[in-house]
């Protein structure tokens, strides 16, 4: 579980049992700048076993073995702020941190303040300035090789308090690797309820639907050793 935007300085035991509402959990708490961009990851230890982290300044960057798996993953919590400046010096700062871990399955999500086309905000003036934001995150996500997954759910993720302005600012971007292992990885946005920003959850889900139907074209079975052939390539698959 990754949170943004915490707006505390510490985290107790006791408030991470009830935000969970188990007790077998670890944790990392960034305090921001006197509370303000604040994150919070944690994680269920019977899941995922913790290995080391890293706190920079607007992200928690998590490392550890999925249990289930055995792989070794890194999660990054991320918030970004809104200016520029420090848009750029946090996707630098992600870009060295996936460098340092090429074999590790990576997951970078939270609040990138950024979008990836005008069409995922609403509402908000373009400009020469967001034209550069926008290639600047591209260019982020397509130097460290990283999928932006299926979406699912609501289009925007973050909506202005009159509802005359919305954004896609929040995100799961994961490595290559992390995709080939998790093929039907998927991000659904939840309906918005005490935040500006709608809940994101990410999940792998394949639906089993049984044994597929065999289909064919009937006059195949007007050709000449046709039923032959069909016995002879099945018995060899049986083998």
């Amino acid at each position: 579980m990754c949170l943004q935007e915490t707006k505390t300085v510490s985290v107790s035991e006791s408030r991470c049992l009830s935000l969970w509402g188990i007790s077998n959990i670890g944790w990392v708490h960034y305090e921001g700048v006197d509370g303000a961009g604040s994150l919070l990851s944690m994680w269920h230890k019977d899941k995922f076993c913790y290995d080391s982290h890293t706190v920079g300044p607007g992200y928690i960057a998590v490392v550890g073995q999925h249990i289930k798996s055995r792989r070794l993953c890194l999660v990054v919590n991320v918030y970004t702020a809104c200016n520029y400046s420090a848009k750029v010096s946090m996707w630098e700062a992600l870009t060295s941190l996936k460098r340092s871990y090429q074999n590790v399955l990576g997951c970078f999500c939270g609040d990138f303040n950024a979008v990836k086309r005008e069409d995922e905000r609403k509402g908000i003036g373009g400009g020469s300035s967001q034209g550069k934001e926008m290639r600047g995150f591209n260019n982020f996500i397509d130097t460290n090789c990283l999928v932006d997954i299926p979406s699912v759910g609501k289009k925007f993720t973050w909506f202005k308090a009159n509802g005359t302005a919305k954004s896609r600012l929040d995100r799961f971007l994961v490595s290559e690797e992390w995709i080939q292992f998790w093929p039907f990885y998927k991000q659904y946005v939840q309906q918005r309820t005490v935040s500006d920003h709608c809940a994101i959850v990410a999940k792998s889900w394949a639906k089993d639907w049984g044994p597929k139907p065999f289909r064919t074209i009937d006059a195949w079975f007007m050709e000449p050793g046709f039923n032959l052939f069909v016995k002879e390539k099945w018995g060899s698959y049986s083998d």
